[in-house]
């Protein structure tokens, strides 16, 4: 074993490593950060200092990326490029791999601490308190639990006023005249349930790519895609062109929403973009609750 400060757990189906109760924190002077939410949280929490590389995920904050050397993608890490960094800490989303790497960094001296990814509101509270009470800002991370929980209760407020649920396709690629769709278990399955939508796709699990026949049987009221600004973007003339989404409801509407890629790590973001995406979803719902708040400093 690693250490006899770290016991083992288990949480949302994942094996993590968490300090034990009254056990030292683990050594958070050199964090390798792994997963966008991850990163994140890491930034919020005012650990920035701390955080040594990051992976190619770790997008926002944008500096992140810009200042930092990336170790890679999450799941085809090298354990040579992170235990290159000299960490004391490898802080990685649950998806970190491939599964040879993750051995490697198990058997290391340095501790590796995996956090479960949960779609849904309270896994992205869980997530900030657990980032915190790892890297020994206990206090900083109820800061930020707090800030996110008043987010989260402006939305529940807002999604309470949703009539009725809209049918709602997250479409992630056309690739040979299919669309790659997000089915149940998903990030964007989670955001769109956040926004008070139902996903249209709900009985494929994952990403899957469909034929034309399912997106019409599917009817989707609202199609959602990533805003990444790069070549390979989807826009609402490209998506409603395809025969499959041509004669939807949501094509009949124009009823189109690009969203950024940050909304799918369920980090604190997420409170704030699934917020914005029930007002684009539903614009006759008004939304009364005071604007997101980024006037609280949790990072001291």
């Amino acid at each position: 074993m690693r250490s006899a400060a770290l016991r083992f757990a288990f949480l949302a189906g994942f094996a993590i490593a968490v300090p034990a109760a009254g056990s030292a924190v683990a050594d958070a002077s050199r964090i390798v950060a792994i997963g966008a939410s991850v990163t994140e949280i890491l930034y919020a929490l005012g650990l920035e200092n701390q955080v040594v590389a990051v992976d190619a995920t770790s997008q926002f904050p944008e500096r992140a990326l810009r200042d930092k050397p990336s170790v890679g993608y999450l799941r085809q890490l090298s354990p040579e490029g992170v235990l290159a960094t000299r960490p004391s800490m490898v802080l990685a989303a649950a998806g970190i791999g491939p599964p040879e790497t993750v051995r490697v960094l198990e058997a290391s001296a340095v501790a590796l601490i995996k956090v479960p990814d949960r779609f849904d509101a309270e896994g992205i509270v869980a997530k900030v308190r657990q980032i915190a009470a790892t890297a020994g800002v206990g206090s900083r991370g109820e800061c930020l639990a707090t800030v996110v929980e008043g987010n989260l209760s402006a939305l529940a407020a807002l999604r309470a006023k949703v009539p009725s649920p809209a049918r709602a396709a997250f479409v992630l690629s056309f690739a040979n005249g299919r669309a790659m769709v997000a089915g149940r278990g998903t990030a964007a399955d989670g955001l769109i349930r956040l926004a008070g939508a139902d996903n249209a796709f709900a009985e494929i699990e994952g990403y899957k790519p469909i034929n034309d026949e399912a997106v019409v049987a599917a009817g989707p009221d609202v199609v959602i895609v990533m805003s990444n600004g790069g070549p390979n973007a989807l826009s609402a003339a490209q998506v409603f062109a395809h025969p499959g989404f041509s004669g939807t409801p949501a094509a009949t509407r124009q009823a189109f929403v690009p969203l950024q890629a940050q909304a799918l790590a369920f980090g604190p973001f997420t409170a704030e973009a699934a917020r914005a995406l029930t007002r684009a979803i539903y614009p006759a719902v008004v939304d009364t609750a005071p604007p997101a708040r980024h006037d609280q400093d949790c990072s001291r």
